[in-house]
């Protein structure tokens, strides 16, 4: 070997010696490399947070722990003007802090291979909502609803203004601005702030306010009202008599409820009710001014009516409920008008005891007679009746007192009840008045002169009274 060629051969060495320990070294880094890129495979990269907590390098099973140890200590705080009322771990709103899928999701698509850049950029997750047991979250909720009822009982009671009744009528009761809490709409709020993962609640923010003011125009106005209404002229016309409602009657009934004025319609039907027992016709005889007897009682019979309680209640509270003065007549059933008397000046009045009938027209006598009535095993039924037919050449049917049927032709047929009574000549009867009735009376019927029913029969209209005692 030349002196040259080993002179050069002494300059490469060191080269040499540099190049094998750098290839080396880059297949040491090279093998770091795949090494922690086949690491990270499984864990999170480095500056990998989740939320507030660090998972840089732990598996998902790793990572997992650490949250579920974290979250499982969360708690949320109801509190009231930043006052602490109640802490409630959020597990006993059934809340399941397990995340095993969202990091799986998250760990696979992460890039293994991009591990050192991870140094310079940070990768942030943050978890979505997490899962609740719903039938515990619903029993939690419901017994926090109960709890918060209470507690915001014992507050002062937010109120509107309202009309209160006084010893003098009504006035208007000032709202009062309590701190009581509108507690549906505080569950609602802190049920979804749970399902958020927030922490708290401040009630404050669901404190009642009064939603009606003294000064309000509708709360004034229905003042005015009642006002009205009880001082309004209420009037009844029955049987021809007028008299006023009292207004400290009318006062009484008056009622405020749901913001409006009312009657206390309990109360208004029972003095219907009283109306009802003090003048139907149909359940109360009428005083009457007989021909020969004097004053004389009726009792009720065909011509007469019954109030409507229920109608009547209803139209007597409209009419008041309107606030301005009238005079009305009940409504009623029954064949006469509540409005006018029952016996006027017009009627046929038939005497049991005197065996005689009278036919008043506008006051005065216009034809009277000798009759023959129901005899003792048949009797003449007394009542307040009236003509509710007219009819000629009738045969008038029926049954004897031994059974057997009779058929009497008559030329002049009035009704006067339900039952088959009436008013009718009878040819066959040779006299009339006295004591006949009692040998030779009727089935009933009120047995007339022929010659004197056939005037009768022209001077009476449909629905003239006919008064039997």
């Amino acid at each position: 070997m030349s002196r040259s060629k080993i002179h050069a051969s002494k300059n490469n060495a060191p080269l040499k010696v540099s190049i094998l320990v750098i290839s080396i070294i880059l297949l040491l880094l090279a093998g770091l490399y795949v090494w922690q890129s086949l690491t990270y495979k499984n864990r999170f990269l480095p500056q990998t947070t989740i939320g507030d907590l660090n998972v840089s390098g732990l598996t998902v099973k790793e990572a997992n722990k650490k949250l579920t140890d974290e979250y499982s200590d969360l708690s949320f705080t109801i509190t009231n003007q930043n006052e602490t009322l109640q802490t409630i771990k959020k597990t006993e709103f059934g809340f399941q802090p397990d995340f095993a899928t969202e990091l799986t999701k998250w760990q696979t698509k992460q890039n293994s291979w991009a591990w050192p850049l991870s140094y310079f950029s940070k990768t942030k997750h943050t978890l979505a909502q997490a899962a609740f047991d719903e039938a515990q979250l619903d029993a939690r909720s419901e017994a926090l609803q109960a709890e918060l009822t209470t507690w915001s009982q014992q507050q002062t009671q937010t109120k509107n203004a309202t009309l209160t009744r006084n010893d003098t009528g009504f006035s208007i009761t000032p709202e009062v601005n309590g701190n009581s809490i509108d507690v549906t709409k505080a569950m609602d709020a802190i049920k979804q702030a749970v399902l958020d993962g927030k922490s708290t609640v401040d009630l404050a923010g669901f404190v009642e306010k009064p939603t009606i003011l003294s000064t309000d125009e509708a709360l004034q106005k229905e003042l005015a009202t009642i006002e009205k209404v009880t001082n309004i002229e209420a009037y009844y016309k029955i049987n021809g008599q007028t008299f006023q409602i009292p207004n400290d009657l009318i006062a009484q009934w008056v009622v405020y409820e749901d913001n409006h004025v009312n009657l206390d319609r309990t109360k208004v039907q029972q003095y219907v009710s009283e109306l009802g027992a003090n003048y139907n016709t149909s359940s109360n005889g009428s005083t009457f001014q007989s021909s020969l007897r004097g004053e004389v009682h009726i009792p009720a019979g065909t011509l007469s009516w019954t109030i409507s309680t229920e109608s009547e209640t209803d139209a007597l509270i409209a009419d008041i409920l309107a606030g301005e003065a009238f005079t009305r007549s009940p409504i009623a059933q029954g064949s006469a008008s509540t409005s006018t008397p029952l016996i006027g000046n017009t009627y046929i009045e038939v005497d049991l005891v005197n065996q005689h009938m009278w036919y008043y027209k506008d006051g005065s006598l216009a034809l009277e007679t000798a009759v023959v009535t129901g005899k003792p095993t048949t009797p003449t039924p007394p009542g307040v009746f009236y003509v509710w037919n007219k009819a000629r050449d009738e045969v008038l049917r029926g049954f004897n007192d031994d059974g057997t049927k009779y058929a009497s032709p008559v030329k002049y047929w009035v009704p006067i009840d339900w039952t088959g009574v009436g008013i009718h000549d009878s040819d066959w009867q040779s006299a009339y008045g006295g004591q006949l009735w009692q040998t030779v009376g009727s089935h009933g019927c009120i047995n007339t002169p022929p010659s004197v029913m056939a005037k009768l029969f022209d001077m009476i209209e449909v629905g003239t009274p006919v008064l039997v005692f």
